[in-house]
């Protein structure tokens, strides 16, 4: 499990660029439009309250996509990825929107130390995160010390039982891979992403790793947390099980086929006890 770290980042450092230039992250509509959202923060905004004039750290912020929509709801907004290639997109799109977000270069589990003493008033991490986090516990704790008394975590996930469907089987939902957390990666290769390029990718190998909602819950009463909201969802916003999807007005994928069957996101608050 050591080597997940540079494993992931060499597959992100590549994906990143295309990441950016695929109309499915949509940098120009950002560009020309300044009240555009990204969809998976236009879904939450019901679920995320007032953050005007409040400071909030963005974990895992990628090409910057959420962490600017943050901002645009009037948020003051740091970023933190591991990935330089990302970073390196991220305050592009800043730059080009005249945006002032603060993008940090860290691993997760190092982001107290990287963001220096400054206390939070929320954390926000979007989807497809904590999957490539081998320590959920160790990652609650690095939200507790990034909060102020009284600031909050949110956070919108895969579900974990969307993580365990075997998805190369378009016939049926066949739960196939660990809901758990385990000490040993699922390792993939895969040479494509999942937006829309023509790119060509050689660093392929990807390690992930399961967190029950179970686990990620009392990780963070263990922390002296407390869960205000936990809301569980019928879609997410992309095609996470390819041939049994179709993609509804609000850019959100759901099951063709009954999908009640299956969660496949849940939003999730957190607020840091005094």
């Amino acid at each position: 499990m050591d080597d997940y770290r540079a494993v992931n980042l060499a597959n992100w450092e590549q994906r990143a660029p295309a990441h950016a230039a695929s109309p499915d992250y949509g940098f120009d509509r950002f560009i020309d439009d300044p009240t555009y959202l990204s969809d998976v923060v236009r879904f939450d905004v019901p679920r995320l309250g007032e953050i005007s004039g409040l400071r909030g750290a963005h974990l895992q912020c990628h090409i910057g996509t959420d962490t600017l929509s943050l901002a645009r709801l009037g948020a003051r907004m740091s970023g933190l990825d591991f990935s330089p290639a990302a970073l390196t997109e991220a305050r592009r799109l800043a730059a080009a929107t005249g945006t002032d977000i603060d993008y940090v270069e860290s691993d997760v589990y190092d982001a107290r130390a990287a963001l220096g003493d400054e206390e939070f008033d929320f954390v926000f991490t979007g989807i497809g995160a904590i999957c490539w986090l081998p320590e959920i516990r160790r990652w609650a704790d690095v939200v507790a010390s990034l909060l102020r008394d009284g600031g909050r975590l949110f956070l919108r996930e895969g579900h974990p039982m969307l993580w365990s469907i075997d998805e190369r089987d378009p016939s049926k939902l066949a739960i196939e891979f660990p809901y758990f957390e385990r000490d040993e990666p699922l390792v993939w290769e895969d040479d494509t992403t999942y937006v829309q390029t023509d790119a060509t990718f050689t660093a392929n190998v990807t390690h992930n790793f399961s967190h029950g909602l179970g686990e990620i819950v009392t990780a963070l009463l263990d922390v002296g947390m407390q869960v205000t909201l936990f809301e569980e969802h019928q879609s997410v916003p992309w095609e996470a099980l390819p041939g049994q999807m179709t993609r509804g007005d609000d850019g959100e994928w759901r099951l063709v086929d009954r999908p009640w069957r299956l969660p496949l996101t849940y939003t999730l608050h957190a607020v840091k006890n005094g």
